[in-house]
């Protein structure tokens, strides 16, 4: 019962380091992740576990780059809080300024044209054609002929928009239904 009632508590409120080298190993290795996972992946519109892993992984190897072994509860807060402001900045930044927004989010990718599966793209992006096709079938699309143009968004979402065939079909059947 003594251990409980002698808890070291400089140890867990006064930092070891100095509050501004906490800050600016956070800023350089959040900055830096951001490029590197900026320049070699999209974001996911789902997380699949492989995406999962590499968060996980990469949070833990760059754990000690910006910790730098920190013993306090107010070094952690530092750190998470300037990992949180950066995030924060960089989203103000790009609603702020639509040139910085294009810095962080790709641009959408065009994967159909008229019908036509831009398979150069689809490398580009390692997403196989039953993948693309799957996408389709979630949006209601039957076949290729049926769409005039689709992208993969720089979120990673599919949007689709369908030819005039489809839109004019479209409408018959619901005219004929009422």
């Amino acid at each position: 019962m003594e251990g409980v009632f002698q808890i070291d508590f400089r140890s867990i409120f006064v930092p070891s380091l100095h509050l501004a080298e906490v800050v600016l190993r956070g800023t350089v290795v959040y900055l830096f992740l951001f490029i590197i996972l900026r320049v070699l992946r999209r974001e996911a519109g789902a997380v699949s576990i492989a995406d999962l892993l590499v968060v996980v992984l990469i949070a833990d190897a760059a754990q000690n780059a910006m910790a730098s072994d920190y013993k306090s509860i107010t070094e952690g807060a530092v750190l998470i809080g300037t990992i949180a402001l950066w995030d924060y900045f960089l989203d103000w930044l790009g609603y702020r300024f639509p040139w910085f927004y294009r810095l962080l989010t790709p641009a959408p990718l065009p994967l159909i044209k008229d019908g036509r599966i831009m398979k150069k793209h689809l490398r580009q992006e390692l997403i196989t054609e039953e993948e693309l096709l799957s996408q389709l079938r979630q949006q209601g699309v039957q076949s290729l002929a049926e769409v005039k143009r689709c992208y993969l968004e720089g979120d990673g979402h599919f949007s689709v928009i369908a030819s005039q065939s489809k839109k004019t079909a479209s409408k018959k059947n619901k005219s004929a239904v009422t």
